[in-house]
Formats: structure tokens, C-alpha cells, sequence
């Protein structure tokens, strides 16, 4: 079924605005101003745009039942993608620019950070959500096709906990992050969820 062109503009845009900032960071990279380290400039931009894409998917359902407008599912699963994508870039940049594809430091680095197994984890999971985010694989799944996209909560969880034992000494910008994820999960709560198409009524005749 073709989609009405606003929704295909929408996509256009969602698709723009994920492709952004990795042009940049790149584009950083390129004339030098990734200081000295720029390796690792990508690895940490990429993880947090990984986290902060996962963090805009989530609130793709709770928008959708505030406003009841179908743009924000018809972006799920693009941005569903876009975070396997940003994350599959993280954990390439660390092989590549921490490591240097030395496998044998893999298992040295993996003992003094566990925290790159706990990154490692959530990526699996993002992973298999990405390889059954189609309709094939929905019609193929069935009924357990939810109850493994709700693997998606413990997809967040764990690279919140990837997130905090990297940045331990500097809890700031990771409580930030945590706050808004711990708001998502509220809004999911039945009894808060239930509410929300009724808010968005009173909002709408609030504006008139």
C-alpha cells in the first residue's frame, strides 16, 4: 500500500536528520579537528548517538498514543535500524581503533573491561531485533514476535549499565540519559499509558 506523500516526506527527514550527525563526526575526522585521539572521538559520539537513538524509538509509542498520529510508527522501525546501525559502528570503531583488529588483546582488554562484554550483550539483542523488524519475520513469528521486541527494554538497560561503567567518574551527562529512559518507562505503565490519548485531546482543544 503506497503511504501518503507527508509520510514518506516524514521519513525523508527522520532519514536526513539520523544520517547528520555521523556526516559531521566524519567530516571532523577528515580536516583534523577530532583532536588527537579521533578513534576514540568516534567510538564515544557513536555510542551516545546509539543511546540517544535507542532512547527516540522508545518514545515513538507513547508520542503515537498522545497525538494518535501515524508518523511516529511509520518511523519505528527506521529507527530502530539507525540505532543497531550507530551501534554496530561503536563496537566496529573499538575493534578497529582501540584494538586494531588484535585479537589476542581482545581477551586482555575483555578482563580489565567488562563493560565492553555488557555493550557487546546489547548489541546482540539490537541485533535480533533488527533481523526481525520486517514483515516477513513478523508473519513468521507470530505471537512471540512481541514478547521479542520487548527484549528492546533490555536492550536499554544494559547499555545504560555500559554507559555508567564508562563514564563512572562523571555522572552528569549519564543521569541525564537515565532520567529521560526511567520517564519512557512510566509513560509505559498501564495506568499512565491509559491516560495518555486523553491528554492529548485536552491538549488539542487547549490550542483551539
Amino acid at each position: 500500500m503506497a503511504q501518503p506523500r507527508h509520510i514518506l516526506v516524514w521519513r525523508l527527514l527522520v532519514f536526513v536528520a539520523a544520517l547528520v550527525p555521523l556526516s559531521w563526526w566524519m567530516f571532523h575526522v577528515a580536516i583534523g579537528a577530532a583532536g588527537p585521539e579521533p578513534g576514540r572521538y568516534l567510538l564515544l559520539n557513536l555510542g551516545q548517538g546509539a543511546l540517544f537513538l535507542l532512547l527516540c524509538t522508545l518514545s515513538l509509542t507513547p508520542l503515537m498514543r498522545l497525538t494518535r498520529w501515524k508518523g511516529f510508527s511509520a518511523i519505528r522501525r527506521q529507527l530502530g535500524l539507525w540505532t543497531f546501525s550507530y551501534a554496530l559502528l561503536h563496537m566496529l570503531s573499538y575493534l578497529l581503533f582501540i584494538l586494531g583488529l588484535n585479537w589476542t588483546a581482545l581477551g586482555e582488554d575483555l578482563q580489565k573491561r567488562p563493560y565492553v562484554i555488557v555493550g557487546a550483550l546489547a548489541l546482540v539483542i539490537l541485533l535480533a531485533l533488527a533481523v526481525t523488524s520486517n514483515r516477513y519475520a513478523m508473519r513468521r513469528l507470530g505471537k512471540r514476535w512481541k514478547p521479542l521486541h520487548k527484549w528492546i527494554y533490555a536492550a536499554l538497560g544494559l547499555v545504560l549499565l555500559h554507559f555508567l561503567w564508562v563514564v563512572r567518574a562523571d555522572l552528569a551527562e549519564w543521569s541525564t540519559y537515565a532520567a529521560v529512559a526511567l520517564g519512557l518507562m512510566l509513560l509505559r505503565l498501564p495506568g499512565i499509558a491509559q491516560r495518555l490519548p486523553r491528554l492529548g485531546e485536552r491538549l488539542k482543544r487547549a490550542r483551539v
